[in-house]
């Protein structure tokens, strides 16, 4: 199949998602066209069935806004006509669903047949969505759409409850390449001793947050909480990412006096060799759909900390793979941090328990064929 996929090709969730689809789906021989205002951040370049398509963007002086979503609609239409697409996916309703949807009739208005499936990834339904200001076109977008997905139950369940959707939404979850976020093995524990010098001693544990630091990631919470755990034995903190509160977590650590224990890395590309440094991650946000990030800890064996809320519970399973506690529940997730640390037999169990969830449930092997499987769906209910 030749598709075309359209994600915020930022720091974030859904663009990440978006772009391992593309990568796996290219690996599986189709021809996948990125299409979108930049290339997106996991995007090298040099994979072969992959293109990627800017949007250019007019400014005039008449429009106080340029039109992305005008020339993203232009443009999806002017790709699918020039190389054949067969579909296209878009990831995060707003505006990208809207683009599709109209793209889709400027080609039908020439006799040319482009369905479009959405794939809903959280804030675009939570957040953005239910904006007086979009819940309308929103509404109508995922309606219109000629498939829709959902990355977790939670998702689905709030999705159709909150917009009133009639239509079938399919739960199709996050993935994780399991081949590439992949623990430390037993042959390159020197190799990980040596990396791990770059941020702790060797009896001192390495606690790990990654994420785009908005304000629902709760950033501060994870330097609250390991400020705790820094009290009552020697660890590190290694922050990946970047985003609007990073300023003020960093003025966080130093005002706690444990700045010199915590490490901002800022956006980082290999993101899975640091994950495989960690020994436990920290996800303490105020809401997540899916929780991504934790995915890709658990896959390289590491458990993770985080907040009972969304869809989180889906993936992490209390106690086995990980620890939920309640959103701002610093002292607990900062107890449950510390005991975990100081049973090294109870820890060792929930990283075997972490890995096997996410080969077992999660990896690109099993969730990327069941992407393919409805766009053929999807193809075989348009063509009727």
């Amino acid at each position: 199949m030749r598709i075309g996929i359209t994600c915020y090709p930022t720091y974030g969730g859904s663009g990440v998602v978006a772009t391992e689809l593309g990568i796996e789906l290219a690996a599986l021989g189709h021809e996948i066209h990125f299409i979108s205002y930049s290339q997106p951040f996991r995007l090298s370049g040099r994979d072969d069935g992959i293109y990627y398509h800017e949007v250019p963007v007019s400014s005039y002086p008449l429009f106080e806004f340029p039109p992305y979503d005008l020339a993203l609609a232009s443009r999806m239409s002017e790709v699918a006509e020039y190389y054949g697409l067969d579909l296209l996916h878009v990831h995060y309703a707003i505006p990208h669903s809207v683009s599709a949807l109209l793209a889709r009739q400027m080609l039908a208005a020439r006799g040319r047949h482009l369905p479009f499936v959405t794939t809903l990834h959280g804030t675009d339904i939570t957040l953005v969505g239910l904006d007086r200001s979009y819940l309308p076109i929103t509404r109508y977008a995922i309606q219109e759409s000629d498939g829709v997905t959902s990355i977790s139950n939670y998702l689905r369940e709030r999705t159709i409850a909150d917009f009133d959707i009639t239509r079938p939404i399919e739960t199709i979850t996050n993935f994780v390449n399991c081949d590439v976020y992949t623990p430390i093995s037993d042959a390159a524990q020197k190799e990980k001793a040596c990396e791990r010098h770059h941020f702790a001693a060797p009896d001192e544990p390495i606690l790990m947050h990654l994420s785009n630091f908005r304000p629902v990631k709760r950033v501060g919470d994870v330097v609250r909480v390991f400020a705790r755990v820094a009290q009552e034995r020697p660890a590190q903190l290694v922050l990946v990412g970047d985003g609007p509160d990073r300023s003020s977590a960093e003025w966080l650590a130093h005002d706690l006096g444990i700045q010199s224990r915590v490490h901002f890395l800022g956006k980082q590309e290999r993101v899975s060799e640091l994950l495989a440094l960690a020994d436990l991650f920290l996800m303490p946000s105020e809401l997540e759909s899916f929780g991504l990030a934790a995915l890709e800890a658990m896959a390289c064996k590491v458990p993770t900390i985080a907040t009972r809320v969304g869809g989180v519970p889906e993936l992490i399973d209390d106690g086995v793979t990980g620890l939920l506690y309640p959103v701002g529940d610093v002292d607990g997730m900062a107890a449950g941090a510390l005991n975990l640390l100081n049973d090294p037999p109870r820890l060792k169990a929930m990283r075997e328990a972490a890995r096997q969830s996410a080969q077992k449930r999660f990896c690109s092997s099993l969730v990327v064929p069941r992407y393919v499987r409805f766009y053929e769906q999807v193809l075989a209910q348009t063509a009727k």
